[in-house]
């Protein structure tokens, strides 16, 4: 029987900031509408903002999960197995890996307001992607997660 991973679970939630965006964009449209009347002012204020934050939080709604022995980030659903060892990047370092190091074949789950991220190279011959790499705000217990499963 092969031990577990700790739990690790975090969604990626977009900052507080962008709810008050989502809500500025929700006023314009009400301002837009305002000449034809309180009752469309009121349905764009309603409207444009529930558009906006439905945006934002399908955009802030991604989650990155160690269980059952796989990695589960985004849509992707990785087996521990296949993958290396972890390597924590600091702010600097993510950076890097996001433009001038990146690979067009990796798999990324990327989110501009989370400046930390985990690398993790992808050991299965059969699979053409190289690493992947996960913004995460908490890259110290994600990597203990992947690397606590001992190499098949």
């Amino acid at each position: 029987m092969q031990p577990s991973a700790p739990p690790f679970d975090e969604r990626l939630t977009a900052p507080r900031s962008w709810w008050f965006i989502a809500f500025g964009i929700g006023v314009a449209c009400a301002l837009m509408l305002l000449p034809l009347g309180t009752l469309p002012m009121l349905a764009g204020l309603v409207g444009g903002t529930a558009a906006a934050a439905a945006a934002v939080s399908s955009y802030g709604s991604a989650r990155i999960r160690v269980v059952a022995g796989a990695l589960v980030a985004g849509d992707a659903r990785i087996p521990l197995s296949a993958l290396g060892e972890p390597e924590v990047l600091d702010a600097e370092e993510a950076r890097a890996w996001r433009t001038h190091k990146a690979n067009a074949r990796a798999f990324m789950l990327l989110r501009s307001y989370v400046g930390t991220a985990v690398r993790v190279e992808v050991t299965d011959p059969q699979d053409p992607t190289p690493y992947v790499f996960l913004s995460t705000r908490d890259p110290k217990g994600l990597a203990a997660a992947l690397s606590s499963v001992p190499a098949a």
